[in-house]
């Protein structure tokens, strides 16, 4: 029993010995790390505004900002160390080899960390633009370091790892799309009539551009009819609406002006029949 209760007395005096010992050093370096934490993000959004003002992309800026961060919480972090005590050479090589062996884990998504660095210093596309990729398409909504989000015409979300999105061949469209429909009219048709009723019905349209100008062309002769290529330009965000209403305001003003849209037509012959 006596055993015992010196046991614990002496457990109890190592606790207030390692107490007194480090206690105000842990205290320090937590007031040391919580003074990181506010210092980063005051510099963090000091950066961020001194970017802003000189023009910096969305997508790099929050990069930026974040390095900025971390570089600040790092400093705090060793200083926090340094007053415990702790020897960071030995600790320095020991997360060098953890970081070779973590870095061989995580093969996929340091490839989608490179990748993402690539887009935001390469900027092959921008938030807002409309893009083609890996069989995909949409408007750029957000620009990650490990993934791309866009925003599909169907209101649904497609999110490509960067590492697909390097080295594949890739369509901007940007922040202009071009329409491409195209008509029949009748051969005896008369073809300057039916441009300007086209060109009419394009200037009075609110969602087609007038820069660039719309190109309005006799694009082929069929079997049955003369085919026009109708391809305004609009934004992105209307180019499917307008498509609609653009084949359906054809329509309308070709009834209007009298402008017939043919049938396909076939003449059949029988054998034996004159």
């Amino acid at each position: 029993m006596d055993e015992q209760l010196q046991t614990l007395a002496h457990a109890q005096e190592t606790a207030v010995d390692l107490a007194i010992q480090f206690g105000p050093k842990v205290l320090v370096a937590l007031l040391v790390m919580a003074a990181g934490f506010f210092v980063g993000r005051w510099i963090g959004r000091l950066a961020d505004s001194m970017l802003v003002k000189i023009g910096v992309d969305a997508a790099l800026r929050q990069l930026l900002v974040r390095i900025v961060r971390i570089m600040v919480l790092g400093l705090f972090l060793i200083m926090a160390l340094q007053n415990l005590g702790v020897e960071l050479l030995p600790l320095l090589a020991g997360l060098g080899v953890a970081g070779a062996g973590i870095a061989l884990a995580m093969q996929g998504v340091l490839g989608n960390l490179a990748a993402g660095l690539t887009i935001i210093f390469t900027r092959p596309f921008q938030v807002g633009e409309y893009i083609s990729i890996a069989n995909e398409e949409g408007t750029v909504e957000d620009i990650k370091l490990f993934n791309t989000v866009l925003g599909h015409p169907d209101h649904s979300r497609i999110v490509i790892p960067n590492r697909k999105i390097v080295g594949e061949i890739l369509h901007n469209f940007g922040s202009l799309r071009q329409l491409d429909v195209i008509v029949g009219v009748a051969y005896d048709t008369d073809i300057r009539q039916a441009l300007a009723a086209i060109r009419d019905l394009l200037g009075a349209h609110p969602k087609i551009l007038r820069e660039p100008e719309p190109m309005i062309r006799v694009l082929a002769l069929s079997d049955s009819s003369v085919n026009i290529a109708i391809r305004p330009w609009t934004t992105v965000d209307d180019y499917y609406d307008t498509s609609s209403e653009i084949t359906q305001s054809v329509l309308e003003i070709f009834r209007e002006r009298g402008i017939r849209i043919p049938l396909p037509q076939r003449e059949v012959r029988l054998l034996g029949q004159p």
